[in-house]
C-alpha cells in the first residue's frame, strides 16, 4: 500500500469511492434536503475542487481510500468496498493525524453522522473520543444543510509525527 497525496488524475476513483460510500453511511441518516444535493455529479465536483486537501491509498495501484484534511478537521475519510476491513482505514486516519499536527494543531476533530455506528466504533477503537452530538453544518453549492452528527476528537499533543 501507498499512501501520497492526491493528483487530478485520483479525482475521478476519489469521487466513485466517496458516493458509493457515503451513501452507504449515510442514507437514511441525514435531511432529505442534503440527499438531493448529494448527485453522483456532485461528488465528482467536489473531488476535483478538494485534490489539494486529499490524501489516497493505492493498493497495486488502484485508489483504495481516501482522506480529506483541513486545519485540524478530518473532513472525510472512506475506503472502497474492496477493501473495507484491511489496513486501509487505520492507515488513512494515521496520516489524517500527522496532517492535523503538521497544521499546527495538536487537537483533532471529525463529525460522524449519528446513525452510523460502524464509523463511530472505528474511531473508538482508533483512540477517538465521542463529545456527543452537534449540529454539523453540512456545505452545499447553495449554502449549507445541518446534520445531526457526534463530534468526536482527540488530543495529539506532544506528537511530532505519527
Amino acid at each position: 500500500m501507498t499512501v501520497r497525496p492526491a493528483t487530478w488524475v485520483d479525482a475521478e476513483a476519489v469521487a466513485k469511492i466517496w458516493i458509493d460510500r457515503w451513501r452507504d453511511a449515510h442514507l437514511g441518516h441525514v435531511p432529505d434536503e442534503l440527499l438531493a444535493v448529494r448527485t453522483e455529479e456532485s461528488f465528482g465536483v467536489r473531488a476535483s475542487q478538494r485534490v489539494d486537501d486529499t490524501t489516497v491509498a493505492t493498493v497495486n495501484g488502484v485508489v483504495a481510500g481516501f482522506v480529506m484534511v483541513v486545519g485540524d478537521e478530518v473532513e472525510q475519510v472512506y475506503v472502497s468496498k474492496e477493501h473495507r476491513g484491511t489496513s486501509v482505514a487505520t492507515i488513512l486516519l494515521a496520516e489524517a493525524e500527522r496532517l492535523v499536527v503538521s497544521n499546527g494543531h495538536r487537537k483533532a476533530w471529525l463529525a460522524v453522522v449519528a446513525g452510523n455506528p460502524r464509523a463511530r466504533r472505528f474511531y473508538e477503537r482508533n483512540d477517538w473520543t465521542d463529545e456527543g452530538t452537534f449540529e454539523y453544518a453540512a456545505s452545499t453549492a447553495s449554502g449549507s444543510v445541518i446534520v445531526p452528527t457526534h463530534r468526536y476528537t482527540k488530543e495529539l499533543l506532544g506528537r511530532t509525527s505519527l
